[in-house]
């Protein structure tokens, strides 16, 4: 009888990887909106969280932010109605790209970036 083989190792490529993905996946909101931008990082951390530290750390950092952004992306829709807020709207959207961008990298190269305006939710 064939016993499962056991699990291999984590790798420090592997550990960057999906943690690059724990950011990265993220960038699927600007194809299906609010479920890409919760979706992607919320199924990468749940997967891969047990598997190492530095996953579940940029997990919760990747998953704080986008629920800081779609606080941030309520209100601006509130404030469409007195026209302000679509400016501010584009303005999130621009920086949620920008920083989601800039920690894919940080990860990417083993580094952990903060986002900036981030509540922390989950620690």
């Amino acid at each position: 009888m064939d016993q499962p083989s056991p699990p291999t190792p984590s790798t420090s490529s592997d550990v960057r990887t999906w943690s690059v993905l724990c950011h990265a996946s993220a960038l699927l909101g600007l194809f299906f909106h609010f479920l890409g931008h919760l979706g992607g990082p919320l199924i990468v951390w749940l997967m891969k969280r047990g598997d190492s530290p530095e996953i579940d750390a940029h997990g919760k950092e990747s998953l704080n932010f986008q629920i800081s952004m779609l606080i941030y992306d309520a209100v601006a829709a509130i404030l469409c109605i007195v026209l302000i807020g679509i400016p501010i709207l584009i303005a999130l959207w621009v920086l949620n790209t920008v920083f989601v961008i800039i920690a894919s990298v940080k990860a990417s190269e083993g580094k952990f970036y903060r986002y900036p305006i981030t509540i922390r939710f989950i620690s």
